[in-house]
């Protein structure tokens, strides 16, 4: 396999610096909805609730993709980034460069 750690682990630290300047900018959105009926109508709160609602679970996806992240970077200190987790194979270079992340080759993420 031919894949360049160096390059592999430049992905994975600008694509988490991202995230978490994401979260960073959204953490505003997440905050709980004042329910104060003077200053929002009933529409505008459950609008906003439902704003939260996705911020939060949007916040729960970059959470599992820092995560994803982080373990792909824990992988490159041991040297077993670019092996999949089930099989031992080498994950396709095509693969990797689509997500730096994965964890399993093609045919075992199909299992």
């Amino acid at each position: 396999m031919t894949w360049d750690a160096k390059q592999a682990r430049e992905a994975l630290v600008a694509r988490r610096e991202e995230l978490e300047k994401l979260s960073e900018v959204s953490a505003e959105a997440r905050e709980t909805v004042a329910l104060d009926q003077q200053s929002v109508g009933r529409l505008s709160r459950m609008d906003a609730m439902q704003q939260q609602a996705m911020a939060q679970a949007t916040e729960r996806q970059r959470a599992v993709e820092i995560s994803r992240i982080n373990n792909a970077l824990k992988r490159l200190d041991e040297d077993e980034y670019g092996a999949c987790a089930e099989c031992g194979e080498d994950i396709s270079e095509k693969r990797l460069a689509v997500d730096p992340a994965a964890t399993h080759c093609v045919k075992c993420a199909g299992r």
